[in-house]
Parts: structure tokens; C-alpha cells; sequence
């Protein structure tokens, strides 16, 4: 429908819905203003968008537009979409703009791109007329009802109006009010004499007082060229320190790489120390392990078969060196312990 309705109004580049699965900013405000021009070409709303300032000033402005002239309620954020939803807020605009040409009677058949382009529905001054319509029509109705009231009346008004016609006119009271309404009329243009007399002491006030903000502030602009101009004295010690401290930086930066590097390295001695000792503790464990069961070994074999004499003297020769074995054996475990 949007499209059709666009097409019908005479936009002058075609449209599709595949135009707005996407947000296309463009597009909807090349559309909008297209849209304000045709309601009414007068209007004076800044076609730029390419920042987002001038985006969201363009969208109210469009917004403000249409409520005011058009009466019609849009949705910004809609708008500020730019894609299905902003065809939405769109239709309420092309609806009305389409509804009036329908109600004219406009031919489009044989109209030229140049006259599609032109607004030939002047609807603004329609809605100034219809506005000027209500206000007569208010005005019609209050001023009926008050001449209805004052015919009412007419029955006792006659007979006052009669004694009034017939009374005979007083030049002196006529004078009296004359000289009255004159007083009047002559303060009211002494009182705007003295506020003309009074806005222009202010005006030559504030003349006085912008000249002398203006010399002020040459003065100063002068005073800031010439400190820009003049070298302080401490400048050159300024940039001694300066470069001091970017030397003092660079060995501390030194320093505190090989600082990092120590310890890394230290902590790498103390993990291989650490590795070391916990593989000392596994090997003497496994040593005791294995002394413990030489022990329980031999210690069967002495027990075994004590009536056997002549089997005992032929090996004693044979126990006393498993004997010294077994003695040294143990020394060597008890060193290994003290280590």
C-alpha cells in the first residue's frame, strides 16, 4: 500500500518493502521531506543527517511539523529505525496526503515528471481556512446567543432609549467628558514618551558598556600574544630536569628487568633444589623399605631348624660373613639417616 500510495502521489524514484528490511536512514528522510515539501512546499527543514545530531534534529523537526499543521501524532524512535516500523509512521502521512487527492479529484494519467514534482494540493491554506471557519462559525454562535438576550430586553430598553432621544443634549457635560477622555488619551502618550526616553538610555547604556568589554578584551588578547611570544627563564632548567628524569627512568626500566630476572631465575633454583631433595626422600624411603625386608629375611632363616649342630658348625664360617654383611649394611642405612 505504501508503495502504491507513493507511486500515486508521485515520487519521482521507485520503492520496494526490500527497501526497509534493513535500516536505510536515507532513504526514510529523503522520503520525509519529500513528504513535508508536498504538504507544504514553504516550509524551511534542514535536509542534513549525516551526523546523529543532525538526525535527531531533522526527526522532530519533521515530527513538530506534522503535529502542528497536519494534527497527525508520529513516533521518532520509529522513525529512527528507518525500516518496518518507520513505514508504519509513513503511511500516516502518504494516507492523508493520497485521501486528499482522492477527495479533489487530481488526474495523474498524463501529469510529467516535472509537474509531479511540483505540490498542486495547496492543503496548508485549506486547513487555514477550515481553522478560520470554526472561529467565525464560535463566533456566529456566541454573537446569536447575545443578540437573542439583548431582544429579550428590547421591551424595557424602548422606553429608556425614548426618555434618552428625548432629553435635550447638555453641551457642558459633553465638554466635561471630552476634556476627560483627552487627559486620558494625553497620559497614555506621556507614559510611552517617557519608556521611548527610557529604552534609549538603555540602549546607549549597553552601547557604552560593549565598547568597553570590547577594548577589554583586545587587551587581553594582546597581553595573551605577547606571554605566547616571551620565553619563561625557568624553561631551560625545565628541560635539564627533563632530561634527567627520562635518563633516571631509563636505568630504573633497567634495573627492574633484571630485577624480574633474578628472582624468576632464583625461584627456578629453589624449584629444581625442592625437586631434588623430594627425589633424596623417595630413594632413601625406598632403601629402608627394602633393608627392612632384608632383615625380616634373614631373621626367618636364623630360626629355622636350631637341632641341625653339624649343619650350624660347617656354616658358621658362612652366618659370620652374613653376619658382617648385615652389620655393614645397617651402617650404611644409619649414614644415610644422619645425612
Amino acid at each position: 500500500d505504501f508503495t502504491e500510495m507513493m507511486r500515486a502521489l508521485g515520487y519521482p524514484r521507485l520503492i520496494s518493502m526490500e527497501n526497509f528490511h534493513t535500516p536505510n536512514f536515507m532513504l526514510v528522510s529523503e522520503v520525509l521531506l519529500w513528504l513535508v515539501k508536498r504538504y507544504e512546499p514553504q516550509t524551511d527543514i534542514p535536509p542534513d543527517v549525516e551526523t546523529e545530531q543532525d538526525r535527531v534534529f531533522f526527526i522532530k523537526a519533521v515530527a513538530q511539523f506534522m503535529a502542528t499543521k497536519a494534527h497527525i501524532k508520529l513516533n521518532t524512535k520509529k522513525l529512527y529505525q528507518a525500516d518496518g516500523y518507520a513505514v508504519k509512521e509513513l503511511l500516516k502521512v502518504t494516507s492523508v496526503l493520497y485521501g486528499a487527492t482522492n477527495t479533489k479529484g487530481v488526474e495523474r494519467a498524463a501529469v510529467s515528471e516535472e509537474d509531479n514534482s511540483k505540490f498542486k494540493f495547496d492543503l496548508g491554506s485549506k486547513i487555514a481556512d477550515l481553522k478560520a471557519a470554526r472561529q467565525l462559525a464560535s463566533e456566529i454562535t456566541s454573537k446569536g446567543a447575545s443578540l437573542y438576550d439583548l431582544l429579550g430586553k428590547e421591551v424595557e430598553l424602548r422606553e429608556a432609549r425614548t426618555e434618552s432621544i428625548a432629553r435635550p443634549l447638555e453641551i457642558n457635560e459633553a465638554e466635561k467628558m471630552l476634556k476627560v477622555a483627552i487627559d486620558c488619551v494625553l497620559e497614555q502618550v506621556q507614559k510611552t514618551k517617557d519608556m521611548l526616553n527610557n529604552v534609549a538610555l538603555d540602549e546607549a547604556s549597553l552601547e557604552a558598556k560593549i565598547e568597553k568589554r570590547k577594548l577589554e578584551l583586545e587587551r587581553s588578547q594582546k597581553r595573551l600574544q605577547t606571554l605566547q611570544s616571551v620565553r619563561p627563564a625557568f624553561m631551560d632548567e625545565y628541560e635539564k630536569i627533563e632530561e634527567q628524569l627520562q635518563k633516571q627512568y631509563s636505568s630504573y626500566l633497567e634495573k627492574f628487568r633484571n630485577l624480574t630476572y633474578m628472582e624468576q631465575l632464583l625461584d627456578d633454583h629453589r624449584r629444581t633444589e625442592q625437586e631434588m631433595f623430594e627425589e633424596a626422600a623417595n630413594t632413601l624411603q625406598l632403601m629402608q623399605n627394602r633393608l627392612k625386608e632384608e632383615e625380616q629375611h634373614l631373621f626367618k632363616r636364623g630360626n629355622n631348624d636350631d637341632s641341625d649342630v653339624e649343619i650350624q658348625e660347617d656354616e658358621g664360617s658362612s652366618s659370620e660373613v652374613e653376619d658382617k654383611q648385615i652389620m655393614k649394611q645397617r651402617t650404611t642405612t644409619e649414614t644415610l639417616l644422619r645425612g
